[in-house]
């Protein structure tokens, strides 16, 4: 029986770091960049994007289709930035018991 009563104060003790790590992901903002710099987007933990930046060369006549890419090539690169964070963060906060493989931690 201690081993059941050690094992669920280890899932509380886990929720409740879960709960903590969810928090700093709400605060999380990560840039994502392409064309060395020329573009850049900045991603919230909820993945929402708050800003596109471009340098203003790719604004001449005919630039468009460049700049679309590289949009979604920097929104790209912001992504994988911001999931690599998210899932380091997910496994902090799981402990030992994310090892276990528990269905639902994502990771």
């Amino acid at each position: 029986m201690k081993d059941l009563n050690s094992l669920m104060k280890q899932a509380q003790e886990m929720q409740q770091k879960l709960t903590q790590a969810q928090a700093k992901l709400a605060e999380l903002t990560v840039e994502g960049t392409s064309g060395g710099g020329m573009v850049s987007v900045t991603l919230k933990g909820t993945g929402e994007l708050t800003a596109v930046r471009l340098d203003e060369s790719l604004l001449a006549p005919g630039e468009g289709e460049v700049v679309a890419d590289l949009i979604v090539a920097a929104h790209a690169d912001a992504k994988r930035k911001l999931d690599a964070q998210q899932a380091e963060l997910m496994r902090e906060a799981a402990g030992p018991l994310g090892a276990m493989g528990l269905p639902g931690l994502g990771f």
